[in-house]
């Protein structure tokens, strides 16, 4: 299983539905191949709770290391990902849903003075929750209110959701400072951004050179490094070594062995990949692939013959 997203990496799931724009969804990162969740995005806000484990969360240029009891704030359109720590599973549960809920109707004085100022903000692109800082209790409550109400299903509870989520906006409105919107300038530069992820991540199992990904966007070649540093703190060779070696992931969980995993993640050279997976990993495919074996047959239930 992996996340379902267009040319563009925005993701295609529906979070609910028209007429009540909001959804809870329960995840594990064992459930994808590569016990990771690829890069993508998607305009509405995302807030997840993690149940159990920890995860290494990303979003954009930021990493996160969540833990247990951790809530991560994604805003609207931002690039987000998810990997196992140190091979171990996390379960999560992502709270997903439309700003239209917080401001009713595009342009009304709630719109304007407390929601545009933080989703037309690429300064904000996410808010650890991580009960640090004496509001977070409040709104760590909303947010398991909000997923019991939905479990459950009680009468008025599409309301009470509604009013939760103002209530938790109404947190983060008071404890970040409100700054005025990203010019139009800022937002086509991240545009420009989001088209180079897309463009990696449709081409990683080829060649890709710096002129390949400058034309794509339409920028000159240094200029292209430059946008994509500011935006991801790190460089684009950087990026899509590490890229690759998390989609080749799902190649050597399926049995692949370490020279075909490399070829089809992008990788010339077997011995190549296997030195670049080891500094990224922390281990070699091969032990990579037998850890995990390991893991599988200890999960397999044996019937009860007795």
């Amino acid at each position: 299983m992996q996340i379902v997203t267009n040319q563009f990496q925005k993701e295609l799931k529906k979070h609910g539905n028209d007429h009540f724009p909001f959804l809870v969804s329960y995840h594990t990162l064992s459930q994808y191949e590569s016990g990771s969740f690829m890069w993508h995005w998607h305009p509405e806000i995302e807030i997840t709770y993690i149940k159990s484990g920890s995860m290494c969360y990303k979003i954009n240029n930021l990493t996160y290391h969540l833990k247990k009891g951790d809530i991560i704030f994604n805003n609207s359109n931002v690039l987000h990902a998810g990997l196992m720590e140190n091979h171990e599973d996390c379960s999560y549960i992502p709270v997903t849903f439309d700003p239209k809920l917080i401001y009713g109707f595009y342009q009304s004085t709630i719109y304007t003075k407390y929601v545009e100022p933080v989703i037309q903000n690429l300064s904000v692109c996410s808010i650890l929750i991580d009960q640090s800082q004496s509001w977070h209790a409040s709104f760590r409550n909303y947010m398991l209110k909000i997923i019991t109400l939905d479990k459950k299903r009680p009468e008025f509870y599409e309301l009470d959701i509604s009013i939760c989520l103002q209530s938790m906006w109404r947190l983060l409105a008071e404890h970040l400072p409100l700054q005025p919107v990203s010019t139009n300038t800022d937002l086509v530069e991240y545009e420009r951004f989001k088209k180079i992820i897309t463009y990696i991540e449709q081409n990683y199992m080829n060649h890709i050179s710096l002129k390949d990904i400058s034309d794509h966007v339409h920028l000159c070649e240094s200029e292209c490094t430059r946008l994509f540093k500011r935006h991801m703190n790190t460089t684009l060779f950087s990026f899509l070594q590490e890229y690759r070696i998390e989609r080749s992931l799902e190649y050597l969980n399926a049995g692949e062995s370490v020279g075909l995993a490399a070829g089809k993640s992008g990788f010339n050279d077997p011995n190549y990949y296997s030195k670049v997976f080891t500094r990224v990993k922390g281990i070699s495919p091969r032990e990579y692939r037998k850890s995990r074996s390991i893991r599988h047959l200890s999960s397999i239930t044996l019937p009860d013959i007795s």
